[in-house]
């Protein structure tokens, strides 16, 4: 049995795959929140440069990688396929289970995969400084490290709950020259409102993409940078999965089940979009299942509407299945996936049924977590769990059908400064947090003015 499967560097894919163009029913439009009419490209250039306009809005199948982009792959790509023997046996399970790992990349996480491609875009075009948001710190982490390889200057705001959990974060982001700063702050408009109303406010990653969106438009050389939930984010991921298709090759295996988190959906997008492109095309049977956290359910128990990508509703409206841009999740540990919406793809494919949706809570996730660190001998990133607690349910339900399917998961980061998490784990500090549907649905109530009328006909049932 071959343990690692490394991909020659020389094989490395040199396109990302857009979705879009194999979608049967196509995302709908983005909106103006003034005029609840389709968004024209131009209203984005405030915020993004152009090549990311286009990539978002473009039906292409495959997208060049630039040559400079590629350059900095190489880094730590292609990331390796592990096969993992370990958690099988662990498991009893007779089946196989293989994890692609993208915690070799010098952030720690998948997120430099987009990062990357975004410092250039931006830096092509002449932009001076990045501004974002980041939850649990990776992808703050990523776009620090990607700013310093275009010398680009970075400003990150991070969810002030996470801030404090996590302060080797912090210190990372600041190792490779970034500013940061605990989100509400007192430097914009947005953050200064909600700390009027509650001094004490954990954050959220709403409430940071609204400061970091407001930085952004108050300079001509300034930009800003999104680590998920928009196209051209998702489409920058798709090197994991298209990297995983030829590892399996190599290996003479085909999945049957691909599991991923999914936050704002790069996570579960980057491995599971090339292999979506058969199951679209009627050509695979394979089964894609998205995880969640209990306390963030936004694709469980929220509902498809349009709303804001952001806390102050400076965002255009997205077609999504959302909890409510007001909507503040428990201060978990997996800060990466305390998203109150989930990207207008991952939702269109919920919506179609192509894909899956689970919620796991916390404690359940950190157990999982731990059996695999001892198992396979990585520390998972929290939101890397709640892959590997599917993955436990996933081979369960295997066994009691007697069946031997081939599991494949996003092993999206490591845990290495996420100790703190673990601890309180082991120290019996953590609880599980549940979602009352009650206070999601007064959430959702809010953002009613915002449903076209056409848009509410179609989607209410």
């Amino acid at each position: 049995m071959t343990k690692k499967i490394y991909l020659p560097e020389n094989e490395m894919p040199k396109q990302w795959y857009n979705i879009v163009a194999d979608m049967p029913q196509k995302p709908l439009p983005p909106l103006d929140p003034k005029t609840l009419e389709p968004l024209a490209p131009e209203a984005l250039e405030p915020i993004l440069p152009k090549a990311l306009i286009a990539q978002e809005m473009s039906h292409e199948r495959y997208i060049d990688i630039p040559d400079e982009v590629l350059k900095k792959y190489h880094v730590y790509r292609p990331s390796p396929l592990f096969r993992a023997s370990g958690l099988e046996k662990a498991l009893g399970y007779s089946g196989k289970i293989y994890y692609k790992y993208e915690g070799v990349s010098p952030s720690g996480s998948h997120k430099p995969n987009t990062a990357l491609a975004q410092a250039y875009y931006n830096k092509e075009e002449g932009i001076k400084k990045l501004t974002t948001e980041t939850g649990a710190g990776q992808w703050g982490t990523a776009l620090a490290y990607a700013c310093a390889q275009f010398d680009l200057e970075c400003e990150v705001y991070m969810v002030n709950v996470s801030f404090k959990q996590k302060p080797y974060r912090k210190i990372l982001m600041n190792t490779f020259g970034a500013q940061v700063y605990a989100s509400p702050s007192q430097r914009t408009q947005a953050g200064r409102a909600v700390l009027e109303d509650n001094p004490n406010h954990t954050g959220s990653l709403g409430i940071a993409i609204s400061e970091a969106v407001e930085r952004a438009v108050q300079e001509n050389d300034t930009k800003y940078s999104l680590g998920s939930v928009l196209n051209h984010v998702l489409l920058h991921q798709t090197i994991i999965g298209l990297e995983t298709q030829k590892q399996l090759a190599m290996d003479n295996a085909q999945a049957d089940v691909i599991v991923a988190p999914l936050g704002g959906g790069s996570n579960f997008a980057g491995l599971a979009f090339p292999f979506l492109k058969d199951k679209m095309q009627g050509t695979s049977n394979t089964r894609f299942v998205a995880v969640e956290p209990s306390s963030c359910p936004k694709l469980t128990q929220g509902k498809f509407r349009y709303d804001f990508g952001d806390n102050q509703g400076y965002t255009p409206l997205m077609p999504m299945y959302t909890l409510g841009h007001n909507f503040v999740p428990a201060g978990i540990h997996a800060g990466g996936l305390r998203y109150h919406g989930a990207s207008v793809l991952c939702s269109q494919l919920l919506k179609d049924g192509f894909i899956e949706a689970k919620a796991i809570d916390q404690l359940t996730c950190f157990e999982a977590g731990i059996l695999f660190a001892k198992a396979e001998g990585i520390v998972a990133a929290p939101e890397s769990t709640h892959a590997i607690a599917q993955i436990i349910r996933e081979v369960e339900h295997a066994k009691i059908e007697g069946s031997q399917k081939t599991i494949v998961f996003n092993l999206s980061g490591h845990g290495f400064v996420d100790m703190a998490a673990y601890g309180d784990y082991l120290d019996n500090k953590l609880t599980n947090h549940r979602v009352d549907n009650i206070a999601v649905q007064k959430s959702l109530d809010k953002i009613k003015r915002y449903q076209p009328e056409t848009f509410l006909k179609e989607t209410t049932h």
